[in-house]
Protein backbone atom coordinates (compact mmCIF):
# COMPACT_ATOMS: atom_id res chain seq x y z
CA UNK A 1 0.00 0.00 0.00
CA UNK A 2 1.13 3.46 -0.71
CA UNK A 3 2.34 5.34 2.03
CA UNK A 4 0.35 9.03 1.74
CA UNK A 5 1.93 11.64 3.93
CA UNK A 6 0.02 14.97 4.38
CA UNK A 7 1.84 17.66 6.96
CA UNK A 8 2.34 15.21 10.48
CA UNK A 9 -0.27 12.35 9.59
CA UNK A 10 -0.10 9.32 7.10
CA UNK A 11 -3.55 8.03 5.26
CA UNK A 12 -3.60 4.70 6.86
CA UNK A 13 -2.53 5.14 10.02
CA UNK A 14 -5.47 6.60 12.04
CA UNK A 15 -8.98 7.80 10.99
CA UNK A 16 -8.96 11.18 8.81
CA UNK A 17 -11.87 13.64 8.28
CA UNK A 18 -12.35 15.94 5.21
CA UNK A 19 -14.93 18.31 6.05
CA UNK A 20 -16.28 22.00 5.37
CA UNK A 21 -19.07 23.78 3.71
CA UNK A 22 -19.65 22.49 0.09
CA UNK A 23 -18.66 26.09 -1.39
CA UNK A 24 -17.37 29.38 0.00
CA UNK A 25 -19.70 31.11 0.90
CA UNK A 26 -17.62 34.24 1.51
CA UNK A 27 -14.48 34.79 3.49
CA UNK A 28 -16.12 35.59 7.00
CA UNK A 29 -18.33 32.16 6.53
CA UNK A 30 -15.29 30.11 5.57
CA UNK A 31 -12.76 31.43 8.07
CA UNK A 32 -15.45 30.91 10.81
CA UNK A 33 -16.19 27.41 9.38
CA UNK A 34 -12.67 26.04 9.45
CA UNK A 35 -12.07 27.47 13.03
CA UNK A 36 -15.05 25.91 14.12
CA UNK A 37 -14.31 22.78 12.73
CA UNK A 38 -10.67 23.03 14.04
CA UNK A 39 -11.93 23.34 17.25
CA UNK A 40 -14.20 20.44 17.08
CA UNK A 41 -11.53 17.77 15.96
CA UNK A 42 -9.28 19.47 18.54
CA UNK A 43 -7.92 16.34 20.97
CA UNK A 44 -9.74 13.55 19.05
CA UNK A 45 -7.30 10.45 17.47
CA UNK A 46 -8.20 11.60 13.90
CA UNK A 47 -6.19 13.82 11.57
CA UNK A 48 -8.53 16.42 9.87
CA UNK A 49 -8.69 18.41 6.58
CA UNK A 50 -10.67 21.47 5.25
CA UNK A 51 -12.68 21.38 2.36
CA UNK A 52 -14.67 23.79 0.40
CA UNK A 53 -14.84 24.83 -3.11
CA UNK A 54 -14.51 28.12 -4.76
CA UNK A 55 -16.62 26.91 -8.49
CA UNK A 56 -19.27 24.29 -8.22
CA UNK A 57 -19.09 24.12 -11.93
CA UNK A 58 -21.55 20.98 -12.20
CA UNK A 59 -25.25 22.51 -10.83
CA UNK A 60 -28.40 21.71 -11.78
CA UNK A 61 -29.58 25.46 -12.55
CA UNK A 62 -28.08 28.03 -14.11
CA UNK A 63 -29.27 30.51 -11.51
CA UNK A 64 -27.24 28.35 -8.91
CA UNK A 65 -24.87 30.00 -6.61
CA UNK A 66 -21.19 28.57 -7.71
CA UNK A 67 -19.23 30.45 -5.51
CA UNK A 68 -16.56 33.40 -5.33
CA UNK A 69 -14.13 31.64 -7.92
CA UNK A 70 -11.03 30.26 -8.57
CA UNK A 71 -9.14 33.82 -7.53
CA UNK A 72 -10.63 35.09 -4.77
CA UNK A 73 -11.78 31.75 -3.21
CA UNK A 74 -7.91 30.30 -3.82
CA UNK A 75 -6.53 33.91 -1.74
CA UNK A 76 -9.67 33.14 0.97
CA UNK A 77 -7.88 29.00 1.44
CA UNK A 78 -4.93 30.57 1.11
CA UNK A 79 -5.44 32.71 4.18
CA UNK A 80 -7.32 29.75 6.21
CA UNK A 81 -4.24 27.76 5.67
CA UNK A 82 -1.73 30.36 6.82
CA UNK A 83 -3.78 31.84 9.84
CA UNK A 84 -5.23 28.23 11.27
CA UNK A 85 -2.32 25.81 9.79
CA UNK A 86 -4.69 23.75 8.20
CA UNK A 87 -4.17 20.86 5.64
CA UNK A 88 -6.92 22.39 2.59
CA UNK A 89 -8.65 20.13 0.11
CA UNK A 90 -10.30 21.54 -2.81
CA UNK A 91 -11.53 20.58 -6.38
CA UNK A 92 -10.61 21.65 -9.76
CA UNK A 93 -12.64 21.61 -13.32
CA UNK A 94 -10.01 22.37 -16.09
CA UNK A 95 -6.15 21.88 -16.78
CA UNK A 96 -5.89 25.74 -15.71
CA UNK A 97 -7.21 25.73 -12.61
CA UNK A 98 -5.85 22.32 -11.59
CA UNK A 99 -2.00 24.50 -12.17
CA UNK A 100 -3.40 27.35 -10.42
CA UNK A 101 -5.11 25.55 -6.98
CA UNK A 102 -2.14 23.14 -6.49
CA UNK A 103 0.32 26.54 -5.97
CA UNK A 104 -2.31 27.01 -2.72
CA UNK A 105 -4.45 23.87 -1.40
CA UNK A 106 -2.51 20.58 -0.70
CA UNK A 107 -5.10 18.34 -2.32
CA UNK A 108 -6.99 18.85 -5.87
CA UNK A 109 -9.63 16.96 -6.25
CA UNK A 110 -10.92 15.35 -9.26
CA UNK A 111 -14.89 15.86 -9.05
CA UNK A 112 -16.57 12.37 -9.97
CA UNK A 113 -18.27 13.76 -13.17
CA UNK A 114 -14.55 14.72 -14.47
CA UNK A 115 -13.01 11.84 -13.44
CA UNK A 116 -12.24 10.26 -16.54
CA UNK A 117 -10.62 14.05 -17.90
CA UNK A 118 -7.34 12.33 -19.61
CA UNK A 119 -6.30 16.60 -19.76
CA UNK A 120 -7.62 17.48 -16.09
CA UNK A 121 -5.96 13.98 -14.86
CA UNK A 122 -2.57 14.92 -16.75
CA UNK A 123 -2.16 18.11 -15.60
CA UNK A 124 -3.33 17.38 -12.06
CA UNK A 125 -0.72 14.57 -12.30
CA UNK A 126 2.24 17.37 -13.09
CA UNK A 127 1.54 19.45 -9.65
CA UNK A 128 2.89 18.68 -6.53
CA UNK A 129 -0.27 18.39 -4.67
CA UNK A 130 -1.96 15.27 -3.87
CA UNK A 131 -4.88 14.06 -6.17
CA UNK A 132 -8.35 13.13 -4.64
CA UNK A 133 -9.70 11.35 -7.43
CA UNK A 134 -13.48 10.77 -7.01
CA UNK A 135 -14.99 7.97 -8.90
CA UNK A 136 -17.75 9.23 -11.42
CA UNK A 137 -21.50 7.80 -10.24
CA UNK A 138 -21.40 6.00 -13.98
CA UNK A 139 -18.00 3.72 -13.28
CA UNK A 140 -17.88 0.19 -11.89
CA UNK A 141 -14.97 0.57 -8.81
CA UNK A 142 -12.37 -1.12 -10.57
CA UNK A 143 -12.72 1.45 -13.82
CA UNK A 144 -11.24 3.46 -11.53
CA UNK A 145 -7.95 1.98 -12.47
CA UNK A 146 -7.65 3.50 -15.98
CA UNK A 147 -7.61 7.13 -13.92
CA UNK A 148 -4.81 5.60 -12.17
CA UNK A 149 -3.11 4.59 -15.14
CA UNK A 150 -3.52 8.72 -16.34
CA UNK A 151 -1.67 9.88 -13.24
CA UNK A 152 1.07 7.64 -13.19
CA UNK A 153 1.60 8.32 -17.04
CA UNK A 154 3.38 11.69 -15.25
CA UNK A 155 5.39 9.82 -12.79
CA UNK A 156 2.75 10.98 -10.17
CA UNK A 157 2.21 8.15 -7.27
CA UNK A 158 0.26 10.59 -4.63
CA UNK A 159 -2.93 9.46 -4.78
CA UNK A 160 -6.29 9.17 -3.22
CA UNK A 161 -9.21 7.47 -4.49
CA UNK A 162 -13.34 8.57 -3.22
CA UNK A 163 -16.51 6.35 -3.94
CA UNK A 164 -19.62 8.28 -3.56
CA UNK A 165 -22.09 5.52 -4.41
CA UNK A 166 -23.27 4.88 -8.33
CA UNK A 167 -26.11 5.79 -9.86
CA UNK A 168 -29.09 4.21 -9.38
CA UNK A 169 -32.71 4.74 -11.19
CA UNK A 170 -33.28 8.58 -11.92
CA UNK A 171 -32.51 10.64 -8.88
CA UNK A 172 -30.95 8.23 -7.00
CA UNK A 173 -27.32 6.74 -5.98
CA UNK A 174 -26.52 3.49 -4.12
CA UNK A 175 -23.36 2.72 -2.03
CA UNK A 176 -22.04 -0.65 -2.79
CA UNK A 177 -19.32 -1.38 0.01
CA UNK A 178 -17.68 -3.55 -2.23
CA UNK A 179 -16.43 -0.84 -3.69
CA UNK A 180 -13.93 0.03 -0.64
CA UNK A 181 -12.03 -3.31 -0.41
CA UNK A 182 -12.02 -3.40 -4.55
CA UNK A 183 -10.73 -0.14 -5.32
CA UNK A 184 -7.86 -0.72 -1.71
CA UNK A 185 -6.34 -3.41 -3.91
CA UNK A 186 -4.85 -0.90 -6.25
CA UNK A 187 -2.40 0.50 -3.51
CA UNK A 188 -3.98 3.76 -2.49
CA UNK A 189 -6.12 5.08 0.45
CA UNK A 190 -9.78 5.14 -0.38
CA UNK A 191 -12.20 7.37 0.88
CA UNK A 192 -15.95 7.28 1.41
CA UNK A 193 -17.75 10.21 0.48
CA UNK A 194 -20.40 10.22 3.18
CA UNK A 195 -22.81 13.45 2.40
CA UNK A 196 -23.05 13.43 -1.89
CA UNK A 197 -23.60 9.27 -1.39
CA UNK A 198 -27.28 10.37 0.13
CA UNK A 199 -27.16 12.85 -2.27
CA UNK A 200 -30.49 12.47 -4.64
CA UNK A 201 -28.88 14.42 -8.01
CA UNK A 202 -31.40 16.58 -8.96
CA UNK A 203 -34.74 15.84 -7.82
CA UNK A 204 -35.55 19.21 -6.50
CA UNK A 205 -35.43 19.99 -10.44
CA UNK A 206 -33.82 23.00 -9.91
CA UNK A 207 -30.73 21.53 -7.55
CA UNK A 208 -30.18 18.43 -5.66
CA UNK A 209 -31.94 16.46 -2.78
CA UNK A 210 -30.56 14.24 -0.30
CA UNK A 211 -31.59 11.94 2.44
CA UNK A 212 -29.35 13.24 5.43
CA UNK A 213 -31.10 10.55 7.55
CA UNK A 214 -28.61 8.41 6.07
CA UNK A 215 -25.14 9.76 6.46
CA UNK A 216 -24.12 7.90 9.82
CA UNK A 217 -25.15 4.76 8.82
CA UNK A 218 -23.48 4.51 5.37
CA UNK A 219 -20.42 5.77 6.84
CA UNK A 220 -20.06 3.40 9.38
CA UNK A 221 -20.63 0.79 7.04
CA UNK A 222 -18.06 2.13 5.33
CA UNK A 223 -15.65 2.41 8.11
CA UNK A 224 -15.99 -1.30 8.71
CA UNK A 225 -15.75 -2.09 4.91
CA UNK A 226 -11.99 -0.61 5.29
CA UNK A 227 -12.30 3.06 4.52
CA UNK A 228 -9.56 5.33 5.48
CA UNK A 229 -10.83 8.60 5.97
CA UNK A 230 -14.32 9.74 5.61
CA UNK A 231 -15.34 13.17 4.00
CA UNK A 232 -18.57 14.73 5.15
CA UNK A 233 -19.19 18.25 4.02
CA UNK A 234 -20.58 20.39 6.88
CA UNK A 235 -22.23 23.88 7.64
CA UNK A 236 -23.31 25.68 10.52
CA UNK A 237 -26.86 25.99 9.28
CA UNK A 238 -27.69 23.66 6.69
CA UNK A 239 -31.17 24.67 5.68
CA UNK A 240 -29.33 28.30 5.17
CA UNK A 241 -26.55 26.92 2.94
CA UNK A 242 -26.05 27.92 -0.78
CA UNK A 243 -24.97 24.41 -2.36
CA UNK A 244 -26.38 20.82 -0.65
CA UNK A 245 -27.98 21.96 2.20
CA UNK A 246 -30.30 18.57 2.01
CA UNK A 247 -26.96 16.42 2.58
CA UNK A 248 -24.54 18.40 4.61
CA UNK A 249 -23.89 17.71 8.42
CA UNK A 250 -24.73 20.39 10.60
CA UNK A 251 -21.68 21.61 12.96
CA UNK A 252 -23.53 21.11 16.01
CA UNK A 253 -24.33 17.07 15.14
CA UNK A 254 -20.35 16.60 13.60
CA UNK A 255 -18.46 15.74 16.95
CA UNK A 256 -20.82 13.11 18.35
CA UNK A 257 -20.32 11.19 14.56
CA UNK A 258 -16.78 11.34 15.17
CA UNK A 259 -16.66 9.91 18.32
CA UNK A 260 -18.86 7.22 16.94
CA UNK A 261 -16.51 6.64 14.06
CA UNK A 262 -13.84 6.66 15.93
CA UNK A 263 -15.01 3.88 17.96
CA UNK A 264 -15.60 1.83 14.95
CA UNK A 265 -12.37 2.73 13.28
CA UNK A 266 -10.75 1.12 16.30
CA UNK A 267 -12.89 -1.59 16.48
CA UNK A 268 -12.88 -2.57 12.71
CA UNK A 269 -9.44 -2.22 12.95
Amino acid sequence: MKSITLKDFTFEKGLVLISGPCVIEGRDEALYAAERLQKIVAGKRLSFIFKSSYDKANRSSIHSYRGPGLEKGLKILQEIKESLGLPILTDVHTPEEAKAAAMVVDIIQIPAFLSRQTDLLIAAAQTDAIINIKKGQFMAPWDIEQAIEKIHSQGNERILLTDRGVSFGYNNLVSDMRSIPIMKRFGYPVIYDATHSVQLPGAAKTHSSGDREFIFPLSSASIAAGADAIYAESHPDPSQAKCDKANMIPFDDLERYIDRWLRLYEVAR
